[in-house]
């Protein structure tokens, strides 16, 4: 039997993703999820996320986000963004509590400049782009800006207010 390296080729890669699948299939048969009453927070449910939302439905899936991930790291590519494209001016993120100008103008350079932004992430978008603040670090969550930027997008100043207190900053 004569093989040619294309077909080697073809074989390494299908046997690549196999043993990736089974890596990914028995670690998230290990994950714990655990809901809290933040992760409850109301969210526009007409938008459609940057991130994968396919991963992890399946072993194909598992497959395909696998490879998409190995191609990122070899390219130099993100290859989950977090955040979708705004739509609109920009929004004050100083408005938030706990968000100064450091924070927003870091916001702003992974992308987000609207609360709706914000408001889009799921509790792992957040805990993944908290983790890229740097010295801000944990600010997200502890301040719970997904939540203050829920209501600050669907207008509702009076339920900010009553949840965490007078707007800040300027509008």
């Amino acid at each position: 039997m004569n093989l040619d390296t294309n077909t080697l080729l073809i074989i390494a890669g299908a046997l690549v993703l196999l043993v990736l699948a089974i890596i990914l299939i028995a670690r998230s048969s290990k994950q714990r999820v655990q809901v809290t009453q933040q992760d409850a927070r109301p969210v526009a449910a007409t938008t459609a996320r940057a991130i994968d939302l396919a991963e992890g439905r399946g072993v194909a899936d598992e497959g395909a986000a696998a490879a998409k991930d190995v191609a990122g790291e070899i390219l130099g590519v993100e290859a989950h963004p977090i955040v979708s494209e705004a739509s609109g001016p920009p929004d004050n993120l100083q408005q938030l509590k706990g968000v100064g100008p450091k924070l927003a103008a870091q916001l702003n350079a992974a992308g987000i400049t609207r609360f709706d932004q914000l408001a889009r992430l799921s509790a792992n978008e957040l805990a993944l782009l908290d983790d890229r603040m740097g010295a801000f670090k944990g600010r997200l969550a502890r301040d719970r800006v997904g939540d203050q930027a829920a209501y600050l997008a669907r207008g509702d100043t009076d339920g900010f207010e009553a949840q965490f207190g007078k707007l800040g900053g300027t509008a």
